[in-house]
């Protein structure tokens, strides 16, 4: 059964860094996976909130390592894990049943 809160991805080794840097700056991943078949090559925790140009100077070295498995590889599949959505489950709302007077 697929988890409903990771998206997988499969781009090539030249997209690799761009589609990685467009999650990062999103702001709304929790954990990154880089694989390449069923090896994991790279796995990194996101903080949920930190985008834009705060994540990038935070994970600059995570992003060079990205770069470094973009130059090597062919085809990859990012595994982008998202924080499991707050869904609020409200009862069915039932007539009230009717009483004899």
């Amino acid at each position: 059964m697929k988890d409903p809160n990771i998206e997988e991805i499969r781009v090539k080794g030249s997209q690799l860094i761009d589609r990685v840097r467009d999650v990062i700056e999103e702001g709304s991943a929790k954990r990154v996976i880089i694989k390449k078949e069923d090896r994991v090559l790279l796995e990194f925790p996101l903080t949920v909130g930190v985008g834009g140009a705060a994540a990038a100077v935070l994970l600059a070295p995570t992003l060079a390592a990205v770069g470094a498995i973009a130059a090597l590889v062919t085809d990859v599949e990012i595994l982008i894990e998202r924080p499991a959505a707050d869904v609020t489950i409200l009862p069915d709302d039932e007539p009230p049943a009717p009483t004899d007077d």
